[in-house]
């Protein structure tokens, strides 16, 4: 393998890495590029003086609102997959809440497998055509179109809470994974937009939006919880549950069309117009010269292809296990009656644990960004996060119809391993998705924040295939 290039920090990059000492890298040589792609990137001087010095973000609005887009682009996936009790009384063969025992069906013993195959598959269709849209279509019309299909089937969806389907049980299942796959392709074409234009600002920015995403999970496992502990009725914990995230989707909405009044967020995305209207193509047959349509991909992929497989695994491994395995991980002390052992051992162990320990990874990156990246210790860590998978496969997971053998019988080894399988998941797939938009010149920002995403959703794809595959062999 070649030595890794150094990395240059782009105009927009707080990241500087530490092997370029005290020298003071020019403009020209930051935008340097000696592959046959150069001809595609616009000089230096075509940004204007102006857009190089940056007003403060009064009060940190521009951060607070990529947070609130980062909680709103994962939430709606968030809300759906910890609603797991809902989804048993639904899809159960006996619709009293009461009897458990008789409650287990094919539709709920496999539902957060299917779920996440529905929610993964389209996703990926969807950034493939974010990414054809950047230089086609604005952010704002991709962004807020996303957001109110998402508010739409949300509201259908609330709807439905108080709909019996006891008759229709089937019908009910594909109407939610048709639902819950508009939602995924909705989300991640709002995701991967928002991700492009925050690579266009202060590496802060894409981590507060990052961080948000990891918030959002943790506030989906808090409402579950709290719906848990207030209300009895299966069918109100779930109501006042999925209007929750009818608020949180009706805020981005409003929130994002707040963006443009600031002074901050003005100034980068003039930054942005004014180098995204520089990317110019050569016709091969008069050699004139005209604007892309679709972003050039291989100076893209030359510079964060490392990074790109290092988000792919990150991911991949964690929707392996998250939530298909790790939901279904039951206390082993169940047998005494105690709320913590039957009601609360799951969403507190599975969910509210595996976001928080994801958003401290997630926030610990705004403080340390180590290993740097150009470095092979990352992807050595990120391929180091396999041996989660059959920790977690032998806790207490139930039903086992194949492996019958448990290894770890203690309810505390699934709380240290989805603590250590969210903290990793956080860090480890934070770092290359900052770094991505940073190690690329400016003009390329956006289209590799969607690009990173890709590899993100790509992950989560292939990872939900591996969890369906995993269940039925346990």
């Amino acid at each position: 393998m070649d030595a890794p290039e150094p990395v240059q920090p782009s105009l927009n990059s707080s990241y500087v890495p530490t092997a370029l000492g005290n020298h003071n890298t020019s403009e020209d040589e930051d935008n340097e590029d000696l592959s046959p792609s150069a001809s595609l990137l616009p000089k230096p001087s075509s940004v204007p003086l102006a857009v190089r010095y940056s007003p403060e973000d009064s009060y940190c609005l521009v951060y607070i609102i990529f947070f609130l887009m980062g909680i709103g682009s994962l939430l709606p996936w968030n809300f759906f997959i910890t609603a797991k009790h809902y989804w048993l009384y639904k899809l159960s063969n006996n619709t009293n809440p009461s009897s458990s025992e008789d409650q287990r069906s094919h539709l709920s013993d496999y539902f957060e497998s299917y779920l996440v195959i529905a929610s993964t598959v389209p996703s990926v269709l969807s950034l493939v055509l974010n990414y054809i849209l950047v230089n086609r279509l604005s952010s704002n019309i991709r962004i807020l179109a996303s957001l109110f299909v998402i508010l739409v089937v949300f509201a259908v969806t609330t709807v439905l809470v108080k709909v019996d389907v006891s008759d229709s049980r089937v019908e009910f299942f594909v109407g939610t994974l048709v639902s819950v796959a508009v939602v995924s392709g909705a989300s991640n074409l709002f995701s991967g937009s928002v991700f492009g234009i925050s690579g266009h600002f202060p590496m802060r920015i894409s981590q507060a939006l990052i961080s948000g995403q990891a918030m959002g999970g943790t506030l989906s496992a808090v409402a579950s919880v709290m719906d848990l502990a207030l209300t009895n009725d299966v069918t109100d914990s779930a109501l006042a549950y999925f209007l929750t995230a009818d608020f949180f989707i009706l805020l981005c909405i409003i929130t994002y069309l707040l963006l443009p009044k600031l002074a901050y967020s003005r100034h980068y995305m003039l930054a942005a117009t004014c180098t995204s209207a520089g990317v110019m193509t050569e016709d091969g047959s008069d050699g004139t010269v005209g604007r892309v349509s679709t972003p050039p991909l291989r100076p893209i992929l030359r510079k964060t292809w490392v990074l790109g497989f290092s988000v792919f695994c990150v991911f991949c491994i964690s929707i392996t296990v998250f939530p298909a395995v790790s939901s279904g991980i039951q206390s082993v002390n169940k047998d005494s009656g105690s709320p913590w052992t039957t009601t609360y051992f799951v969403p507190l162990t599975s969910f509210l644990l595996y976001n928080l320990a994801d958003f401290c990874g997630r926030q610990a990156t705004a403080w340390l960004q180590v290993p740097g990246p150009t470095s092979r210790v990352l992807p050595v860590l990120v391929l180091c996060r396999t041996i989660m998978v059959p920790l977690l496969i032998f806790c207490n997971y139930q039903p086992r119809d194949h492996i019958h053998t448990v290894l770890f019988r203690h309810d505390a080894f699934p709380v240290l391993f989805n603590c250590m399988l969210g903290l990793s998941n956080g860090y480890l797939g934070t770092l290359p998705m900052i770094y991505g938009p940073k190690v690329v010149p400016r003009e390329l920002a956006e289209a590799t924040g969607v690009v990173m995403s890709f590899f993100l959703t790509l992950g989560l794809a292939v990872g939900s295939a591996f969890s369906v595959l995993i269940v039925h062999s346990i």
